[in-house]
């Protein structure tokens, strides 16, 4: 437990101001101006202590569309937000970018040490379900593969995981909630560039939408359907893993409250808000008792993913969709950089049918890296979209117009884990988080190799089960 005295030191480290050293800060806190506003933010720690999402959580998973919580910011939504962006930021953690690895491609930790080996077991989840898709689409840019000619697999990248919350978690959150983490790509924005920019009726890939006018970017669509019949990881494409893991895990806790919430990255969110659609439009969030499972998108940097049919016939369904964005960041304002949601009515009413014309859904809530003392101003484009910055930025985030005060004490340093963008002055290596000798180890006779790991499980035996019950494949394949 942290007592009062250790609270305020933490408080004095993450309040700042532009351009001065730590230690002037520091200094400069003990004005009683600064002690003033170090108390409001005691205060604020304390209402986070007693409220619990036990209590609230319905609306925290947008069941008022977030009216009244962003501006000011809600300090639970706040907290709920920055964990489930933790959990997106687990992908990338856990994922081998490394070339020269022949695990390239793949998950570093097996499914039941996940988050373990993340150093998250306070998170309270259990990982049901490792997601992969098939590389054999064109996203270059997105997909990792090894230049070994020895590898894990020729065909699959792994996607993301299926966790759901254990009892402990479960009773502290007021529900069950089955959490579904898209990895996307941190390292580079290239893949933009690899979006074909079309849109396509989400009808023609089998999703059950009876408006062929719904239509979501094709890039996207390929890389949530696709599968490779030979490979052991794609023989099913993510999109049947999803479905059949999340109907499996909805029957397994049935006489429970339960939720469900996607969450995600750059092309990552992209595929949150394309998946959760699917859940719904597909009715596996359905009980027995014909009671809907809540269904929520936390999206962090997406990029618009279809037409504006595409957001009527989501926001009907139910599907409740928060995006994060960094106003200087360039994802979010693709694709449809042209024709989307900001051009004037009257234009848009002619352009909305075209096959490039795209809009964003849900409710939007904007962040602006400038606002935050610790960061450069003036850093490269990749940074605006890094992970950690945003939740750097929910994290010192009270409302439009007021200070930017770090609420939790999240360390500005796991900033630079994979970029360059604090300040120099605070003395933080940028690109950090590095692998111990990047995953080389000696081996008995004292030569340098690439430490063995274990294989990936194979997809479940019950798959094809539970996509028979959901009328997705026949019995007979």
């Amino acid at each position: 437990m942290i007592t009062r005295s250790k609270r305020n030191i933490i408080i004095k480290r993450v309040m700042s101001k532009t351009s001065e050293h730590l230690s002037s800060i520091i200094t400069n806190l003990e004005t009683p101006k600064e002690e003033e506003e170090e108390e409001e933010v005691i205060m604020e720690e304390e209402m986070e202590k007693q409220s619990s999402p036990a209590e609230s959580w319905r609306f925290i998973h947008g069941l008022e569309d977030w009216t009244g919580m962003l501006d000011p910011m809600d300090p639970l939504l706040r907290a709920e937000l920055i964990r489930y962006g933790e959990m997106a930021q687990a992908c990338y953690d856990a994922f081998d970018f490394d070339p020269f690895s022949k695990y390239c491609g793949s998950c570093k930790f097996t499914r039941k040490e996940f988050f373990q080996g993340l150093e998250m077991t306070n998170h309270g989840y259990e990982v049901t379900r490792y997601l992969f898709a098939t590389s054999n689409i064109s996203l270059p840019n997105f997909f990792k593969k090894s230049r070994s000619p020895k590898v894990w697999s020729p065909h699959a990248n792994w996607m993301g995981y299926i966790a759901v919350s254990n009892d402990e978690k479960s009773k502290y959150l007021g529900r069950r909630d089955i959490t579904i983490a898209w990895r996307g790509t941190v390292t580079r924005l290239e893949w933009i560039a690899d979006l074909m920019d079309i849109l396509r009726p989400i009808s023609l890939e089998k999703i059950p939408c009876p408006d062929p006018t719904v239509k979501v970017e094709s890039g996207f669509l390929d890389l949530y359907t696709d599968k490779e019949k030979d490979c052991r990881y794609c023989h099913y494409s993510a999109r049947e893993q999803i479905l059949s893991e999340v109907k499996r895990l909805i029957d397994m806790y049935a006489n429970e409250e339960l939720s469900i919430t996607v969450t995600g990255h750059s092309l990552g969110a992209a595929l949150a808000i394309l998946s959760a659609y699917d859940i719904v439009e597909t009715q596996i969030n359905f009980l027995d008792d014909v009671r809907p499972v809540p269904i929520c998108v936390f999206s962090f940097a997406g990029p618009r993913v279809g037409n504006v049919r595409f957001k009527e016939r989501l926001e009907q369904s139910g599907v409740k969709v928060l995006r994060v964005v960094n106003v200087h960041d360039i994802v979010p304002k693709s694709p449809g950089i042209i024709f989307n949601e900001h051009v004037h009515s009257m234009l848009f009413e002619r352009v909305k049918e075209w096959p490039w014309s795209y809009v964003h859904v849900g409710v939007e809530l904007e962040l602006d890296h400038k606002n935050s003392p610790f960061l450069k101003e003036d850093a490269d484009l990749t940074c605006a979209h890094n992970l950690e910055a945003y939740l750097h930025l929910l994290d010192g985030y009270h409302g439009k117009g007021q200070r930017f005060v770090l609420a939790s004490g999240r360390d500005p340093a796991l900033v630079n884990k994979a970029c360059d963008f604090l300040k120099d002055h605070y003395m933080v290596p940028p690109f950090w988080r590095q692998d111990h000798n990047k995953g080389m180890v000696r081996n008995y006779d004292g030569r340098w190799i690439q430490a063995e790991r274990p294989i990936h499980e194979d997809q479940p035996t019950d798959v094809h089960h539970h996509l028979c019950r959901l009328g997705l494949i026949s019995d007979h394949l």
